[in-house]
């Protein structure tokens, strides 16, 4: 079986900086940063179904005219009506969603922005608890959350931290990062980052002495 895009959208040496940014932003604070990556936030069924029947349909009305022509051509009775347009439309219907499937990044002019956003928000949102982001001791854990088919970055911190960030600041991370990876620069941009977060933990919640490492450093996929 591939490996996700995700698996293997940072190299091992990306891995090891990532690694050491964490532990060098970690080492003045209580705080707690963690990343992840996934291939994508949703499978957008509608964007599949819709997709799949729009294509569908093109390819129909293509075969139909050129039926048609070529029946005027040979004189034969190949003229197609809607009574064949109609089944050839669902004939074709599986076989263009698959192409849909099968290459996710083609079903995103069929997804509007908001539902992207959206996407991307309650998959950032579902990390953070399935991977029990929740559980630092002083509930001042970040998560940065990069989703790749979408191209956005989601940056959400816990509740000892996000009440003493202001939300503009969050967005401004996720869209920095987000225009790096588009640049080529994910690692850098991400290490940066995660350098950024480790300041603004230390400021609010400096390390104690009997600090623990509670959240992985490595990247999650």
């Amino acid at each position: 079986m591939n490996a996700s895009r995700a698996h293997i959208f940072f190299s091992e040496a990306d891995k090891v900086r990532i690694r050491q940014a964490v532990q060098a932003a970690e080492a003045t604070t209580s705080g707690e940063i963690a990343s992840m990556v996934v291939d994508q936030s949703d499978r957008y069924r509608e964007a599949e179904v819709l997709g799949g029947v729009l294509t569908a349909g093109f390819l129909s009305l293509v075969i139909s005219i050129l039926a048609h022509y070529g029946a005027l051509l040979s004189r034969l009775p190949l003229d197609m009506t809607i009574w064949s347009y109609v089944p050839l439309v669902f004939l074709l219907y599986f076989p263009a969603r698959s192409l849909f499937i099968r290459f996710p990044r083609l079903k995103l002019p069929f997804v509007g922005r908001k539902r992207l956003m959206h996407a991307v928000r309650e998959r950032a949102v579902r990390a953070f608890f399935e991977k029990r982001l929740y559980k630092t001791a002083e509930e001042n854990g970040i998560l940065i959350f990069i989703s790749l088919l979408e191209r956005k970055v989601w940056v959400i911190g816990d509740r000892g931290i996000d009440r003493k960030i202001s939300h503009d600041t969050w967005n401004s991370l996720a869209r920095r990062i987000a225009a790096g990876i588009a640049e080529g620069k994910a690692c850098d941009v991400l290490c940066q980052t995660i350098e950024q977060c480790g300041a603004l933990l230390a400021e609010h919640s400096p390390r104690r002495e009997d600090d623990l490492n509670e959240l992985p450093d490595d990247p999650m996929t």
